[in-house]
């Protein structure tokens, strides 16, 4: 969004001797909040580190930021920023008006984020004994620039700093405290509000459409033949939803983890916390609430249902924090993950566990795995890059993790059909098994589609979520549930 009112008659009286312009950082030249970066990603190495984060805020936020910005490479060339408010600053800059920074991160960082700008002549930040916010920064200001400076911030504590200031610059401040801003007399140079996630972007933080990967628990219920029971069905939609809420606040732990390694990613960067539409204060809490609520409702299905979603929720986060940078183990524990839904949906409704099930989802799921890794390695080899950015891929793995990938699907298939031969023909459940010989057949030509679609390097990062919209694997999947259908019914 652009900025507003950037001529106005009293604007350009201001601007007559150029008073400096001060920008802050955190949230406002930043789409993001330094502190919470820095702690993330030192959790991220090693958990046990959040004891050492309260023991330093123990001491002060100014020894935390401090002791945090020695030991945390981050990588400020990658953060997301206020585009508007650079492109304000720099044209600022271009007119031979001062520009700084004056922020409550350490000064060691915030001088290595002032190097990313070309328009940045001065930084003034926390010293590792006082915490730069509030008083303490409007105090530092008006001591550093006497004849005035306008003041580009977002937060409450801004408004001691704006008393002071000779004007305002508005730069992703909530209505409120815009607000309490305007009332202060001071003009007000240009605003730039921040934008509204909106429940398009919430969902999209959540990772709503991964939910159809959760159907997954309903397919005990339905080989069970208890799906025309009301309490089992109940059981079942639980099931779902406890899947749902736990996987998307792992998801949300997951891309909080992820976030230097999803900003240098062609589409992973336009993630809610990535690009900084979601903050990271707010996404702690939201997981936080999504997997508590998910224990609940899974302590109702009883205790083997609530053991399968704490293995899941382990798993998951031993996949965020190292296994998602092993080679070849990756791929096998994302299709433990999608075997744990299957694991959660039968103890659900107490439905007898199936081997054949649990393993063909094995092969399948590891194969699609494969897909997904070998789509980027795909797409870093053509960017010139050797490794895969936060994968414990190399560029010349790509014909392994193809041969692996195609091997392991049609496994899958073989497994299918000795299902059939060996489990369903002699079962006697189905009345029309021999209409059950059209899964291997559709269930062939899905996973050779997708396959030869990653070759060709026209596969969605994501196999699954790419089912979900293409018209023919939506095809192959209704004649892969009519041919279930008619031969359990006919």
């Amino acid at each position: 969004m652009r900025a507003l009112n950037f001529a106005t008659a009293e604007q350009k009286a201001l601007q007559a001797d150029l008073p400096p312009l001060v920008l802050d950082v955190d949230d406002a030249l930043l789409r993001t909040d330094l502190l919470h970066e820095t702690a993330v990603a030192y959790v991220k190495a090693n958990p046990l580190r959040v004891v050492q984060l309260g023991l330093w805020l123990l001491q002060g936020k100014a020894v935390l930021k401090r002791k945090l910005s020695e030991r945390v490479p981050l990588d400020v060339d990658h953060l997301p920023v206020n585009e508007d408010l650079v492109a304000f600053a720099a044209a600022e800059h271009a007119k031979g008006r001062k520009v700084g920074l004056a922020t409550a991160a350490d000064l060691l960082l915030a001088h290595r984020l002032a190097r990313r700008f070309d328009f940045i002549s001065f930084v003034i930040a926390s010293d590792g004994v006082t915490n730069l916010k509030g008083g303490h920064k409007a105090r530092q200001l008006a001591a550093r620039f006497p004849s005035g400076f306008a003041y580009a911030g977002d937060s409450q504590a801004d408004l001691k700093v704006w008393r002071q200031s000779r004007s305002i610059v508005l730069a992703g401040a909530s209505p409120s405290v815009a607000q309490a801003a305007r009332n202060l007399g001071k003009p007000v140079e240009a605003e730039f509000p921040r934008p509204s996630l909106g429940l398009k972007g919430f969902a999209k933080a959540l990772r709503i459409h991964q939910w159809a990967k959760n159907a997954l628990v309903f397919v005990p219920l339905i080989l069970s033949g208890m799906a025309d029971q009301p309490m089992a069905l109940l059981q079942g939609v639980v099931a779902f939803a406890a899947m749902s809420l736990m996987a998307s606040g792992t998801y949300l732990l997951n891309d909080l983890f992820d976030l230097a390694d999803d900003r240098k990613h062609w589409t992973k960067r336009n993630r809610p916390l990535a690009s900084g539409a979601l903050r990271i204060k707010h996404g702690i809490p939201i997981a936080a609430a999504l997997i508590a609520t998910s224990f609940v409702a899974a302590a109702w299905l009883g205790l083997a249902s609530l053991a399968v979603l704490t293995l899941y929720m382990a798993t998951t986060l031993a996949y965020s924090f190292y296994l998602k940078r092993q080679p070849i183990v990756d791929a096998f524990t994302l299709a433990f993950l999608f075997t744990l839904r299957l694991g959660i949906g039968i103890t659900a409704v107490a439905a007898p566990p199936s081997p054949w099930l649990l393993v063909f989802s094995m092969f399948l799921f590891t194969s699609l795995s494969f897909a997904k890794r070998q789509t980027e390695i795909q797409r870093s080899v053509a960017k010139g890059q050797t490794t895969i950015s936060g994968r414990g891929y190399l560029g010349a793995d790509s014909g392994l993790v193809l041969a692996m990938g195609m091997a392991t699907g049609m496994s899958a298939i073989v497994i299918m059909v000795l299902y059939i031969m060996n489990d369903v023909y002699p079962a006697g459940f189905y009345h029309m098994p021999q209409l059950l010989w059209v899964l291997p057949a559709a269930l062939f030509m899905w996973i050779s589609r997708i396959w030869l679609l990653c070759h060709r390097g026209e596969l969605n990062d994501d196999p699954v979520a790419f089912a979900v919209r293409d018209k023919i694997s939506i095809a192959l999947g209704g004649i892969m549930g009519a041919a279930f259908l008619a031969g359990w019914l006919v």
